[in-house]
């Protein structure tokens, strides 16, 4: 099949991440495979941590950990984000771990595990600071409506979220531990002790040692991405390999006049006699509207910088006067080897004004992936 553009995911790259990861600890580690692992691939990936060491799997949505089901993976899999009106019956059917974070969802669970006859596996999120998700005010109460139904539940764990762990020096982190080891407390002092005691996210994993405890969840790092580079520099100071590399044709390549305006608005001015590349890829395929002239494409170990607008399903480049790039080529958006001198995840992230985690997550499902290695 003949592409126009196509996500290169690197599997050998994510392998070693969590080897490298997995050595660094004496936690278990869950790999996040969540928004479609990133963008990388639900199943490929999670066949892939498991494979090199992860032993537990964890997902946002209840689907997604349903159709790990389905593709036949029954590693111990985990769900947090399942509100009121989740099909609570399915997941114990599938052996699916599921978190509660209230009173209401803590009775829908326990309904679904009365109709199933069997004993649901259930993971506590309490909110240390973060005031996202996670039982806060309810607390109390939440322990006396547990301790009620303790024997028709399997408390697998209890887990928080860091909200500043990217950020070394900032208290709030172990003020997060100190609230956390609380909310432990007092859970066992009603005769509730968890196997599982999860905390750290990537950051966390990667800085905060004290903060593992029996389980780590790796995410953004499994993908060779640094949770925040201006704070904790890039992945390369992890020995983390980036997994994803996005490649292109160019529908058209044309000379194009010192002087002309490119794109709609024609916001960019060419300051010189150039030659201007097509590359097939637009917003929706997940590349950024706002991204500016700081991103590009590489072609022949050669930047060519975005000039103008980003269009629905194309952008222009500059690919300089001397190009030898010629319609039908491909060219690397971002990724690649690094001697192929190739604009990375980081510097596109850069440029659009956001973060790493877009850039792979936003790659829309119409850009087939290539799996590698």
């Amino acid at each position: 099949m003949t592409y126009r553009a196509y996500a290169e995911i690197d599997l050998g790259a994510i392998a070693s991440n969590v080897v490298k990861i997995k050595a660094s600890t004496s936690a278990d580690v869950l790999a996040v495979v969540k928004a479609d692992a990133y963008g990388h691939g639900l199943v490929p990936v999670a066949q892939t941590a498991l494979a090199s060491g992860a032993s537990w799997l964890g997902v946002a949505l209840l689907e997604e950990a349903v159709a790990l089901r389905k593709a036949g993976i029954n590693a111990k899999t985990i769900a947090w984000l399942t509100p009121p009106g989740d099909d609570f019956v399915s997941a114990i059917k599938h052996d699916i771990d599921v978190s509660v974070s209230s009173i209401a969802l803590l009775k829908e669970i326990l309904a679904a595990g009365t109709s199933t006859g069997r004993t649901p596996r259930i993971h506590i999120e309490v909110d240390t600071g973060m005031r996202r998700g996670g039982l806060l005010e309810e607390w109390n109460l939440f322990l006396e409506e547990l301790a009620k139904n303790i024997d028709k539940l399997n408390v697998i764990g209890l887990w928080t979220h860091f909200a500043r762990a990217d950020e070394p020096d900032e208290p709030a982190t172990s003020d997060q531990i100190q609230e956390f080891n609380k909310y432990l407390e007092e859970l066992k002092e009603i005769g509730v002790n968890p196997q599982i005691i999860h905390l750290s996210n990537s950051a966390a994993t990667l800085t905060t040692p004290s903060a593992h405890r029996s389980m780590v969840r790796l995410g953004i790092a499994m993908y060779g991405l640094s949770p925040d580079v201006k704070t904790l520099g890039d992945a390369s100071k992890y020995s983390l390999k980036p997994a994803m590399t996005l490649k292109a044709k160019l529908s058209l390549v044309k000379s194009a006049p010192k002087g002309s305006a490119v794109g709609y608005g024609g916001t960019a001015i060419l300051s010189e006699d150039t030659k201007l590349g097509i590359v097939v890829l637009g917003y929706s395929d997940g590349i950024p509207r706002n991204t500016s002239s700081d991103a590009g494409v590489s072609f022949n170990g050669k930047k060519a910088p975005i000039v103008g607008r980003v269009s629905m399903d194309q952008f222009v480049v500059n690919l300089g006067l001397d190009s030898r790039a010629i319609s039908g080529d491909f060219v690397t958006v971002f990724g690649g080897a690094p001697e192929e001198n190739c604009y990375s995840i980081d510097e596109w992230a850069n440029a659009a004004s956001t973060i790493n985690y877009e850039i792979v997550t936003r790659i829309a499902s119409r850009v087939p992936r290539i799996y590698v290695n």
